[in-house]
């Protein structure tokens, strides 16, 4: 396996390589913290969703008491899903099968026609499998692995940059708002590498660029920054800072708020101080970079984005759009027209990416002998005093840092 990834490069098998994959499902997907849902998405008593940990379906609940919890989404008798709606609220799950029910904590409610079942059947002995969960900030998480590190320890230095994403709140908490949802033809590592590709940002989006005011496209013209940077996070995690004037919404440059913006302001001014006003318009935009958590969520700038593999040659994507809790619509659904003009379905920027990681896949066919490159800035690369790796932010540091946790994950038989 180590053969297979050296520090500035990698063979193309991790692209096209259907047993690397189900590996990569076993060792990573099955190992390791998995994104599963944000808070806010089950909010109430009674409230789930379904979602995946690799290729594995689960239901996100929320349970009479409050308390959040992941189930494999498979009766325990005959192996029938028990749930096939993506959202809502109920009391519990029934499996259309031979309606064994379930409570929203798993536990086995009921089993009609126990005639037959004396002695045999225990209902406390099979609930729904549950996985490990834990939250950060309003995000969950979920591992198979009941032996997982604790997920404040996976995160690590992330944190920080978590607690940064979470401030576009503006004094609110964050919510999701909505969400996009897609698939491409290609390997789910391609998306997790785009994540902190700054490189490619001028180039694939030059009709993202070329649709915006003159203000937002000199706000995202980062490619000869200095202060824009990548960098290494550990774990596999990294992020990229592509507008250092919005890493931390706290801080108030005191520029003037952009005019596209004015009529909303004008709006907010009549029932919120000018403070409280200036910090909704400022975060707008998001916060300025682009976090990667490994292996299968990005916080990027304004939404979050979740990868799911579904084979070696085809990934679902979700673009979920966040907004303020308890905040004023009017700021939500300028958030939510900007979220669709690049993340939507005719956005600019969604069939652009998807477009470019169709055609990697498609070219990885090609050359199976020729290494796929991550050298970009290798040599500019630097260890800050946080321990970080730190580059220019079109180098290729984030996604050096996700291919070496990938790679001491797949070679680690513990």
């Amino acid at each position: 396996m180590s053969a297979l990834v050296d520090h500035d490069r990698f063979d193309v098998a991790l692209y096209t390589d259907p047993e690397l994959f189900d590996r990569e499902m076993e060792r990573i997907f099955h190992r390791t913290w998995v994104w599963v849902a944000h808070e806010s998405e089950i909010a109430n008593a009674g409230d789930y969703k379904t979602a995946t940990v690799g290729t594995q379906p689960v239901i996100v609940t929320r349970d009479r008491r409050g308390g959040i919890n992941v189930l494999v989404n498979r009766c325990r008798h005959r192996g029938a899903s028990v749930c096939e709606t993506p959202r809502g609220n109920g009391n519990g799950f029934t499996c259309p099968y031979h309606a064994w029910s379930y409570t929203l904590d798993g536990s086995l409610r009921g089993v009609p026609y126990p005639e037959g079942y004396e002695d045999v059947l225990e209902k406390k002995d099979l609930p729904l499998k549950r996985l490990k969960v834990a939250t950060y900030g309003g995000l969950v998480f979920a591992s198979l692995n009941p032996g997982v590190q604790p997920l404040e320890e996976f995160l690590g230095k992330a944190r920080y940059w978590i607690d940064l994403f979470l401030k576009q709140g503006a004094g609110y908490p964050v919510k999701t708002l909505g969400e996009h949802r897609f698939r491409f033809k290609g390997n789910w590592k391609i998306q997790l590498e785009n994540t902190t590709d700054a490189y490619h940002f001028p180039i694939v989006h030059r009709s993202f660029m070329a649709s915006v005011d003159a203000e937002t496209a000199g706000m995202l013209s980062f490619m000869t920054d200095e202060n824009a940077v990548v960098r290494a996070l550990g774990n596999g995690h990294s992020v990229a800072l592509m507008v250092p004037g919005q890493k931390d919404l706290d801080v108030d440059d005191g520029e003037p708020l952009p005019e596209r913006f004015a009529d909303l302001a004008a709006e907010l001014a009549e029932e919120y101080e000018p403070a409280e006003v200036r910090r909704m318009i400022r975060a707008l935009h998001g916060c300025g970079f682009n976090l990667n958590l490994f292996p299968n969520v990005s916080l990027s700038v304004s939404f979050l984005r979740v990868l799911r593999p579904i084979s070696v040659a085809e990934t679902e994507i979700r673009h979920v759009a966040i907004g303020l809790d308890g905040g004023p619509e009017s700021v939500n659904r300028q958030r939510m027209r900007m979220h669709e003009h690049f993340q939507g379905p005719f956005g600019f920027g969604t069939p652009d990416d998807s477009e470019a990681w169709d055609r990697v896949q498609r070219g990885a066919a090609g050359g199976p002998e020729l290494p796929i490159l991550l050298n970009r800035g290798l040599k500019r690369e630097s260890l800050d005093g946080n321990g970080d790796r730190v580059s220019q932010v079109t180098d290729e540091s984030g996604m050096r840092e996700a291919y070496a946790m990938w790679k001491a994950m797949m070679s680690d038989d513990s």
